[in-house]
């Protein structure tokens, strides 16, 4: 693909239903919930966790994350699950621009043709752009989190199909150098647990406690699976309960890229960063007590790098507690 192509927008189409679609109430909006959220704790991000739901939902837990992102970035990679259309493999956009209530973001093109060389990467249509939410929900808090930033930055928006782990992996290790250069930091768009018959999903261990309890208990020993950093783990989680984290492919591919980083730190001895993530903070969108209920969880979560093996610290206390 070539990067001299006319110059495509790509419209905010979720913007006055999935979020509040005025610039002013919007902005007020994301100040209120960046407050409530608190300082950094576990910043600089290198990479977060965020959830992608209508913002009455979920945009207060997506706050936690946003906080450890660091505005002195200059390119940020959204991955994102694809809910709408089938792919084996991850899709890049056709568009330059993608608009949003709070300002336009420019697309980094001379990336998306390093990543098309490859040949792991296709194209997607604008329209298949435009109808997924996972990407556009993450861009007005990027807008927010970066606008103390003068100089100009990129975005990398990615979706990703229902690929096998062992693509996860090779998408990872692809995506491992960018992880890896401190100009970047990476966004994961995903939410958790979608419980009820709606969804085709209704795990319950009654020895958890009532439905609510089981499902956070289901989703924080995927979080702990995660916070292992191993596409192993987390693989077999899956298998397991087969909870519908709708994120867990653009997961797994985050999981392989700093798997692969932390592998190259161990075998030069740990003098290069080594990675760890926290779960910051955790919500459901209703507390389910019967068959007929239905909820989504939402996490947000913080990777961070740390670059000399004495500050690696060997626990992490956080809300994961199973």
């Amino acid at each position: 693909m070539s990067s001299s192509r006319r110059t495509i927008s790509r419209r905010a189409k979720k913007a006055g239903t999935w979020y509040e679609g005025d610039r002013k109430l919007l902005n007020q909006q994301l100040t209120n919930w960046l407050s409530r959220a608190g300082n950094p704790e576990f910043g600089p991000a290198k990479a977060i966790i965020s959830p992608h739901a209508g913002y009455e939902h979920c945009g207060s837990n997506a706050a936690y994350a946003y906080k450890e992102l660091d505005p002195s970035v200059s390119r940020i990679f959204i991955l994102g699950p694809s809910h709408h259309v089938r792919l084996n493999s991850i899709a890049l956009s056709p568009a330059s621009i993608y608009e949003t209530p709070l300002g336009d973001l420019t697309v980094d093109r001379q990336v998306y043709d390093e990543l098309f060389a490859t040949d792991l990467f296709e194209e997607m249509t604008l329209q298949t752009d435009e109808e997924e939410h996972s990407l556009e929900l993450q861009l007005p808090y990027i807008v927010k989190a970066m606008s103390k930033r003068r100089e100009p930055y990129t975005i990398v928006p990615m979706m990703v199909g229902s690929i096998r782990p062992d693509k996860e992996a090779k998408y990872g290790q692809v995506l491992a150098k960018y992880l890896a250069q401190p100009e970047n930091a990476f966004i994961i768009s995903s939410d958790f647990c979608h419980w009820g018959s709606r969804f085709d999903y209704q795990y319950y261990d009654k020895t958890w406690g009532e439905i609510y309890q089981s499902i956070e208990k289901l989703d924080k020993l995927g979080m702990k699976a995660i916070k292992d950093l191993k596409l192993e783990s987390f693989t077999s989680y899956l298998k397991i309960y087969g909870n519908t984290i709708c994120g867990r492919h653009p997961i797994g591919v985050l999981i392989a890229a700093v798997e692969s980083l932390n592998n190259e730190s161990e075998q030069s001895g740990g003098q290069k960063p080594q990675y760890k993530l926290k779960f910051l903070n955790y919500l459901q969108s209703s507390k389910c007590r019967a068959r007929y209920d239905s909820s989504v969880s939402y996490a947000a979560a913080s990777l961070k790098e740390f670059k000399q093996p004495e500050e690696v610290p060997q626990t992490i206390d956080d809300i994961v507690d199973v």
